[in-house]
């Protein structure tokens, strides 16, 4: 698959490869749909990272909040050193269309790769 050499490097990563969707954040992407999601995440990258000088780089994308949060921060497209860093898009230049859609499908590759997590105990105990 085109992105497999990416998400091994990522692999690597303790910090990287420890995200996860939640599930409050498996149920959102599921309602909505991948389309959708994915629809948001190319918002918050025309938004927060597509400008050569965003505001706040470093900390404009949330740890958590909706699925695209996390699968940037899994796959290095959180912030402009993180792109540079992992996607070789040098920082003080707005990013191309071509980038950002490249971005978007990175961040749809990741999502769908993620398992559906069990949902918590007490809800399945709940329903006994």
């Amino acid at each position: 698959m085109a992105y497999d050499d990416l998400f091994e490097r990522l692999s690597r990563s303790k910090f990287r490869s420890g995200f996860r969707l939640n599930t409050k954040d498996a149920r959102y992407l599921q309602s909505k749909g991948l389309a959708r999601v994915l629809l948001h995440g190319r918002e918050f990258l025309m938004d927060r990272l597509a400008p050569a000088y965003p505001l706040n780089d470093g900390s404009q994308t949330p740890m958590r909040g909706h699925p695209v949060f996390v699968a940037q921060h899994a796959t290095g497209i959180c912030c402009r050193g993180c792109l540079q860093k992992h996607h070789s898009i040098e920082q003080g230049r707005e990013l191309t269309e071509s980038e950002v859609k490249h971005l978007v499908l990175v961040l749809g590759e990741w999502l769908k790769r993620q398992p559906i997590p069990e949902p918590e105990k007490e809800k399945q105990l709940s329903l006994l």
